[in-house]
């Protein structure tokens, strides 16, 4: 064979496997989904209330300084932090269903959300609001309430193990919100219960770079970390013996993916306060696209959620003149589309 030949063969068998590359890359609904993230990203960048609701033009940022401050200082940081929202409530609330074999699972019904609350108004009343010291109170007590429901549940002698999980769920968060409840009635009415009421309601309109960069190095391993475990998560679901028999060490590495969910979830919610429903419905709707294999969910839901964080995000601060409580927005529409998820057609199981 002469050189030539081989060459032609070697570049033929190259573009062929580039080809098949590229074609796969089309058909995935992930690359889709990124496409879609990219492009809301981009459009929520003009979205606002100046100069005139509810589109500023792109031409304006070379013609006007406060435009140009306003997108790269207040607009481009709370966006970022908004995408980070909701993929880390959405991947950690497929990472709990998953595990705890529990679709009604999310960091709210565990305690979590919850927990993390109270860690960060303990820190707004008692201690200062100094981001490290929030973030750190609040990933403390996020941790106590998932380990307080896990423990509970095991405890109770009532129903199932789906049902015992939700009622202990229920219970701690319940305990950790009257502890936040306690935490308002002490608190400051001039100066410390505004600001606490307001935050509880969920919301980033006092987001900045310095929060982005507080979050950044706890947030993207942890999410790193759920995506590189990605592929355990079918192997985790199963029952310990079962696992077991496979040779899989289910104790330690279903620690490591909760703590990474946990940590995420908290740090999270101590700079955007309570953001309910998108732990629990975008698993749900990234197994209608992608079926029931964490392989393909879990990257689904996380995309999904920085899509979900976005919109809800852009609505939430260009929708009136006032801002309206990001929280306020997920419960209305994680709850109509709950309600109809759970009406159509069950989710179909994929090899």
């Amino acid at each position: 064979m002469t050189t030539n030949s081989f060459s032609k063969r070697v570049i033929s068998k190259s573009k062929h496997s580039s080809d098949t590359i590229a074609r796969f890359v089309l058909k995935s609904p992930l690359f889709y989904l990124g496409l879609t993230l990219a492009v809301v990203f981009a459009l929520s960048l003009f979205v606002g209330r100046y100069p005139q609701p509810y589109w500023m033009s792109p031409a304006l940022l070379e013609q006007d300084e406060l435009a140009r401050q306003l997108v790269l200082n207040l607009r481009l940081p709370r966006m970022l932090l908004a995408m980070l929202l909701g993929m880390s409530l959405a991947g950690a609330g497929t990472v709990m269903q998953m595990i705890f074999r529990n679709p009604l699972v999310e960091p709210g019904f565990l305690g979590v959300s919850q927990g993390a609350a109270f860690g960060a108004a303990l820190a707004f009343v008692f201690v200062g609001s100094s981001p490290l010291v929030v973030e750190g109170l609040a990933a403390t007590f996020a941790a106590l309430g998932m380990v307080l429901s896990y423990f509970l549940a095991r405890r109770l002698r009532f129903g199932g193990w789906v049902l015992r999980l939700i009622l202990s769920g229920i219970a701690i968060s319940a305990l950790f919100s009257s502890g936040v409840g306690i935490l308002k009635y002490v608190a400051d009415p001039l100066s410390e219960l505004p600001t606490l009421t307001f935050w509880l309601l969920g919301g980033l309109w006092s987001a900045t770079w310095s929060d982005l960069i507080y979050i950044l190095p706890f947030v993207l391993p942890s999410l790193l970390i759920m995506y590189l475990m990605r592929w355990r998560l079918n192997l985790l679901s199963l029952d310990d013996k079962t696992a077991f028999s496979l040779g899989i060490s289910s104790a330690y590495e279903r620690l490591l993916l909760l703590s990474a969910a946990v940590l995420a979830t908290a740090v999270v919610v101590s700079v955007a306060g309570i953001v309910g429903w998108i732990g629990l419905i975008v698993p749900h709707i990234a197994r209608r696209f992608m079926g029931a294999n964490g392989v393909t969910a879990l990257p689904c839901a996380i995309l999904i959620g920085g899509i979900l964080g976005l919109i809800c995000d852009t609505v939430a601060r260009s929708a009136i003149a006032g801002e309206i409580p990001l929280g306020i927005l997920t419960a209305m529409i994680g709850a109509v589309s709950f309600s109809v998820l759970m009406m159509t057609n069950r989710v179909r199981s994929r090899e």
